[in-house]
């Protein structure tokens, strides 16, 4: 019984297969209509991959037809689904152009902004594809105010916002982080952490960039030259200066943070940097 229900299968595929090619290679009168009807069911059926060849090829002989604005939509779709988001956000983009009046309109600008969110990489890559991801949602969530899609929109938007702080933070840290083929430079870490902090006031990294700011000013306080000369300045005490701006950090950071998961390091660190600045008071 299985055998005979297996070369059943068999054949029903195979002929489907074979109307499908049929279709496809169809030309002449009743032909477009043919395969816009046959497009249609493969993309109802899930069948995305099919039904965006065979629409594909229909798709210049529509223009300017009632059917136009239906085809568009289905053909956006497919490569929306087949995950070619490249191209999708670009073919909706052009159907909500096309079609302003549509009833589709309002799906379609969601989709070719949501294209823009899927092409979005993982934050330790280049964050172009993000800000214009953050930039094409925005618009929508601007030009649709009351959309059915807003609280997704919103929720995108908030993650990709997050992806760009966590690629700030992680370029400020490696300032003062070890690893191959890289020179640690305090200044310029406590120099990015604090553009972090200017641009992402509400950051929910921000105790960590407190943090990491306090630590990198720390290391570099704490291993400074005692003074160096400058011919405008005279002698400059440098590690003296730099000790006293790491003790502000630390104020700073304990105000804000009195039960930060960090408490323990920082108040030793309070506790060195107070013992140095004794030091300072005695000489004086």
């Amino acid at each position: 019984m299985n055998k005979y229900l297996y070369i059943l299968i068999s054949l029903v595929i195979l002929s489907s297969c074979s109307e499908y090619q049929k279709v496809l290679k169809a030309s002449g009168e009743g032909a477009t209509a043919q395969k816009f009807k046959m497009g249609d069911s493969l993309y109802n059926a899930g069948k995305w991959a099919k039904a965006n060849r065979i629409l594909g090829q229909i798709v210049p002989e529509y223009r300017g037809k009632p059917q136009a604005q239906k085809l568009m939509y289905l053909y956006a779709q497919t490569f929306y689904k087949m995950k070619d988001y490249y191209i999708s956000s670009y073919r909706f983009e052009q159907f909500a152009t096309s079609y302003p009046k549509s009833e589709k309109l309002e799906e379609a600008s969601f989709l070719s902004a949501k294209s823009y969110y899927m092409l979005s990489p993982v934050y330790s890559k280049d964050q172009k594809e993000t800000k214009e991801a953050i930039e094409k949602i925005q618009g929508f969530i601007n030009q649709f105010p009351e959309s059915e899609y807003l609280p997704e929109a919103n929720k995108l938007v908030q993650e990709l916002d997050f992806k760009l702080e966590k690629k700030a933070f992680s370029i400020a840290k490696q300032y003062s982080d070890i690893a191959p083929g890289f020179t640690r430079d305090y200044t310029a870490a406590i120099k990015s952490f604090d553009n972090f902090l200017y641009d992402f006031p509400g950051s929910s990294l921000r105790e960590d960039a407190l943090f990491q700011r306090l630590d990198a000013a720390y290391k570099q306080a704490v291993n400074s030259i005692e003074y160096k000369r400058s011919r405008a300045e005279g002698i400059v005490h440098i590690r003296k200066e730099r000790i006293e701006a790491t003790k502000e950090y630390s104020s700073s950071f304990l105000k804000t943070f009195a039960n930060s998961k960090y408490i323990e390091q920082v108040n030793e660190m309070n506790r060195v940097l107070e013992e140095e600045l004794k030091k300072y008071s005695t000489k004086s």
